[in-house]
C-alpha cells in the first residue's frame, strides 16, 4: 500500500501534467493590429477553441514594436497561411470600398483575413442594446432615462445618406471633398440634453441635410451613384438603422455615445444620491452610505471600453460566420 506522501506526490504530478499545454492541439497564429485588439480577438476565439485546435493571438512583429493593420496583413505574405496563420483586423472602410484600394482587395478576397465588418472593435462596444447596462454598471442605478436603441436607430437613419456620400467619394479616391474627419465632425453630437434628446437629432439632421445639399450641388453627376450605393451598402449588410457600426470607431465612442452617456450617468448618480439623502435617518448614516455608493461607482468611459455585450450584433454574426467557415476547412485538413 502506498504511503500517503507517495500518493499525494503522484496526484500532484498527475495534476501538474494536466496543466501543460496540449501539444496535440493544432495551433493557429492570429496576428492583430495592436495591444487593444488582443483582448477582443481573444474573446472571439474563446468561443471556438476545443481539444483539436487553439488560437494564439499576437502582435504582428516579434522582433520590433511595429504594429498596425498593414503590418498584420503583411505578415501573411509569402507564408503558409490558412490552417496555420490568419490576420485579424478592423475593417475600417476597406470592406465597404469593395476593392477600390489594394488593402481593400486583400481584405475582401483573402479568406484568411478575418475582419470585423464593423469599422472597428470600438463600434461593437457602442452596441445600442447594451448601453443601458453600461450605465447601470457605472452608476448602480437601473432607472430608464431614454430608449438607447431607438435613439441610435434614429441617429443612424439620419447619417446613412451622408455616409453613402462619404463612401462613394472614398471609392473614387477623393478623400478631400469630404474626409473621414470632416464627416465625423458633421455627425457628432454637438449637444445632448436629457430632457429633450430629440433636439440633438434635430441639430444633426440639419447639418446632414445641409452637407448633402452642398455635395449634390458640387457633384450632380454623382447623385444617381449615391442612390445606387445606398442600396449596395444595404446589400453588404449596412442597415440604415445601424449605420453607427460602420462610422469611425473612436468618433462613435467619444463623439456620440459618451456625449450621451456622460450626462445620463451624471443624472443617474445625482438621483441616487438624492435618494440616499432622503432615506438616511441621520447625518452619519447619510455620509456612510454616500461614501459607500461613491466608492462603488465606475467611470462610464471605462465601463464602455470593457463592454463585451455585442455578440448578437449583425457585424459580429458575419465575423463569426467567417471563423466558422475557416474552422470547417481546418476540420477537413486535420
Amino acid at each position: 500500500m502506498k504511503k500517503l506522501s507517495e500518493y499525494l506526490n503522484s496526484r500532484f504530478i498527475e495534476a501538474a501534467n494536466a496543466l501543460r499545454p496540449k501539444k496535440a492541439k493544432h495551433r493557429i497564429v492570429a496576428y492583430v493590429e495592436s495591444y487593444d485588439d488582443i483582448s477582443f480577438w481573444r474573446s472571439v476565439f474563446d468561443d471556438y477553441e476545443n481539444s483539436k485546435y487553439h488560437f494564439e493571438v499576437m502582435l504582428p512583429a516579434r522582433s520590433s514594436l511595429t504594429k498596425g493593420k498593414k503590418q498584420a496583413m503583411m505578415n501573411m505574405l509569402g507564408k503558409a497561411y490558412g490552417k496555420n496563420m490568419i490576420a485579424c483586423v478592423d475593417s475600417d472602410y476597406d470592406y465597404l470600398l469593395q476593392g477600390a484600394t489594394s488593402t481593400s482587395r486583400q481584405l475582401i478576397e483573402n479568406p484568411y483575413v478575418m475582419h470585423t465588418y464593423a469599422y472597428a472593435i470600438e463600434n461593437f462596444k457602442c452596441n445600442a442594446a447594451s448601453l443601458k447596462q453600461v450605465c447601470v454598471l457605472s452608476t448602480l442605478n437601473d432607472k430608464n432615462v431614454i430608449d438607447f436603441e431607438e435613439f441610435m436607430k434614429l441617429y443612424s437613419q439620419i447619417c446613412f445618406p451622408l455616409f453613402a456620400w462619404n463612401i462613394l467619394l472614398y471609392r473614387k479616391r477623393d478623400t478631400k471633398s469630404m474626409s473621414m474627419l470632416s464627416f465625423c465632425e458633421i455627425v457628432r453630437l454637438s449637444s445632448f440634453t436629457i430632457g429633450n434628446p430629440a433636439y440633438s437629432l434635430q441639430q444633426l439632421s440639419r447639418r446632414v441635410e445641409h452637407n448633402i445639399g452642398l455635395l449634390e450641388k458640387r457633384f450632380p453627376e454623382y447623385i444617381g451613384e449615391q442612390q445606387q450605393l445606398m442600396k449596395e451598402l444595404t446589400d453588404l449588410g449596412v442597415s440604415p438603422d445601424e449605420t453607427y457600426f460602420y462610422i469611425q470607431g473612436h468618433h462613435m465612442m467619444n463623439g456620440v455615445v459618451l456625449r450621451m452617456l456622460t450626462p445620463i450617468c451624471r443624472h443617474l448618480r445625482n438621483k441616487r444620491e438624492e435618494e440616499i439623502q432622503k432615506l438616511a435617518y441621520h447625518r452619519q448614516q447619510y455620509n456612510n452610505e454616500l461614501s459607500s455608493y461613491r466608492h462603488s461607482q465606475c467611470d462610464v468611459a471605462l465601463m464602455l471600453s470593457k463592454n463585451i455585450d455585442f455578440k448578437e450584433t449583425t457585424p459580429y454574426k458575419r465575423l463569426r460566420a467567417d471563423i466558422e467557415r475557416l474552422l470547417t476547412e481546418l476540420e477537413g485538413n486535420l
